[in-house]
């Protein structure tokens, strides 16, 4: 029996919290399709009542954002299973700008849900991972030595993945959490040249950055199997970064944990030290 359940306890959030809960001596249960402690698919209700089996709070994220999924059958009705089992209190992870999405965004949805769920909840709101870089969607680009994206001047407030985690695992365990929405951004913005400029340097490589059009990037994903819809969506908010319209530097970490959210250049150090970039 655990009293707590990460959902994706394998992925890049994920894994930060399980590792924090069970350093604090809390048992925890994992579950993903593939690598947790209990197999799980949000697309497949009947495999939650085992991932639910005394779980008192639970960290939820929503991994599918292609349209033609309903949504509204995944995290809401996984919500009403998990209420309905005892749990009460969820951490919700969603995206910055929710709050400005159209109705029907499958997070904004997933927010409404957790809100509307009647038990303690806490919603955090990221902006970019740093670990894009390192663990996720730009490390075969950075390993290449040349990172093509339609950012172009554009600057954003990247957050280390370690902060999302602590805050998560702060939600998780204390009820002064319940009923915030938390921010969550880097302590300034940088542009994805420097960004690239900095990890270059770090790595002791030649790694450059290429601004290219957004269609030309929509292409490549396409021919690398991604779906449209997700990889328009991705490219989208890559521009709103080119055109200003991205995140702003948000105080969420130090709301929540009342110290400043890492910087660019302190993640930069600590990838850099495991290889990864080697």
């Amino acid at each position: 029996m655990a009293n707590f359940l990460v959902i994706g306890g394998s992925g890049t959030t994920g894994r930060r919290i399980t590792r924090r809960l069970r350093a604090a001596g809390l048992s925890v249960r994992t579950a993903s399709r593939t690598r947790g402690d209990v197999p799980f698919d949000l697309g497949d209700p009947a495999g939650w009542a085992p991932a639910l089996d005394g779980v008192t709070a639970a960290y939820l994220l929503e991994p599918e954002l292609r349209a033609g999924v309903d949504h509204r059958a995944r995290i809401p009705a996984f919500v009403a299973d998990a209420v309905a089992a005892g749990v009460w209190r969820l951490v919700l992870l969603s995206a910055y700008g929710v709050g400005e999405a159209a109705d029907g965004h499958p997070l904004k949805t997933a927010e409404q849900a957790v809100r509307d769920s009647g038990v303690g909840w806490t919603v955090l709101r990221p902006d970019w991972f740093a670990q894009n870089f390192s663990e996720s969607f730009w490390l075969p680009a950075v390993l290449a030595g040349e990172v093509a994206l339609p950012t172009g001047d554009g600057r954003t407030p990247f957050i280390d993945a370690e902060d999302i985690a602590e805050v998560a695992a702060a939600a998780l365990t204390d009820d002064k959490h319940d009923g915030r929405t938390y921010q969550l951004t880097g302590p300034r913005t940088v542009g994805f040249g420097e960004a690239v400029e900095l990890i270059g340097k770090a790595a002791g490589r030649t790694i450059t950055y290429t601004d290219v059009d957004a269609e030309v990037l929509v292409r490549r994903w396409l021919a690398n199997g991604v779906p449209e819809d997700v990889a328009r969506l991705l490219a989208g908010l890559l521009v709103d970064v080119r055109e200003g319209r991205g995140a702003v530097v948000s105080d969420g970490v130090d709301q929540a944990l009342g110290r400043p959210a890492r910087a660019f250049e302190d993640y930069v150090a600590a990838a850099a030290a495991t290889g990864v970039w080697n």
